[in-house]
């Protein structure tokens, strides 16, 4: 076996190593069919259990995380009512909370939930919890009642 014969094996080696590896990064961010449902299932759960455990087990428990996928509710006012990320969030007005781009996050949530009632808002950053970078995100939203349910997809 010829040196360039042995470097073009080495070499279509690395790159299927490297196609894998981004292949196995995909699979870690959940889609947008994952999120769609697992806002159907927090909203089916807020019914058969009431929105105080609900909103608890979204916030403390595992059962509404998977990946980078995590519920959070907020009333039409922009409070935040259960975050499956990050829990210091419950309980406050965020209504004013924009991302780094000076998009009023919270208040495209409401708007969309009053309007429409459920559907995706897009095109803003956040923090992604696994990843720790901030990064565009679109996020799906049905309303219940005064509150809205969500769930995002990060897109890296």
């Amino acid at each position: 076996m010829t040196f360039m014969t042995r470097f073009k094996a080495l070499l279509g080696t690395c790159l299927l190593g490297l196609f894998m590896v981004g292949a196995a990064q995909a699979a870690d961010n959940g889609t947008a069919a994952e999120a769609e449902a697992m806002v159907k299932k927090a909203v089916a759960y807020i019914k058969a259990n009431g929105p105080d455990k609900a909103y608890d087990e979204f916030t403390n428990g595992k059962s509404f995380k998977d990946r980078d996928l995590y519920i959070i509710v907020y009333d039409l006012n922009g409070k935040n009512l259960a975050q499956g990320a990050n829990p210091k969030l419950v309980g406050k007005d965020l209504i004013g909370l924009k991302d780094p781009d000076g998009k009023p996050l919270i208040q495209m949530f409401v708007d969309l939930a009053k309007t429409k009632g459920k559907g995706w808002v897009e095109g803003y950053k956040f923090l992604n919890p696994v990843s720790q970078k901030m990064e565009g995100k679109a996020m799906y939203l049905e309303r219940v009642g005064d509150t809205l349910v969500g769930c995002g997809i990060y897109k890296g």
